[in-house]
């Protein structure tokens, strides 16, 4: 897409602090980090979200996440690594192009990935297994 931000970045078009590409992606460290190391791993094709992705890139992706994520955890240190991937608004996504995060975690760095543990009803539990035909 011409006006997308990310597609732009993952294709050269706009500089970006690159840690690793390929023929089918960009990983660059995030201008706006919720941690030191904070990356986006921005396929080069334009994909609104998840659900348009190639799944063969989606597998690629997360491969990618995890030889990314290895090396940020070993070269930081850090103690831990969110992986975190929104899809719409109502989700966190801010950018419409497919892109997944990778943010390093330090014990009570305060970054904050996280939610209040609610309580699976039984009928929240029929109603979702009913999509699946279960």
């Amino acid at each position: 897409m011409s006006d997308c931000i990310f597609c732009k970045i993952a294709n050269g078009e706009i500089p970006s602090a690159t840690l690793y590409e390929d023929d089918d992606f960009r990983v660059i460290l995030d201008l706006g980090p919720a941690s030191k190391g904070h990356s986006l791993i921005l396929p080069k094709a334009h994909a609104a979200n998840i659900f348009e992705m190639p799944r063969d890139l989606l597998g690629k992706a997360m491969a990618l996440a995890g030889d990314i994520g290895e090396k940020l955890v070993k070269g930081l240190p850090c103690d831990g690594l969110n992986v975190v991937q929104n899809n719409g608004e109502s989700a966190g996504q801010t950018v419409f192009h497919f892109h997944i995060h990778l943010i390093p975690r330090m014990k009570d760095d305060h970054a904050g990935v996280s939610w209040k543990p609610g309580t699976l009803t039984e009928e929240d539990k029929q109603a979702v297994l009913a999509i699946f035909g279960k």
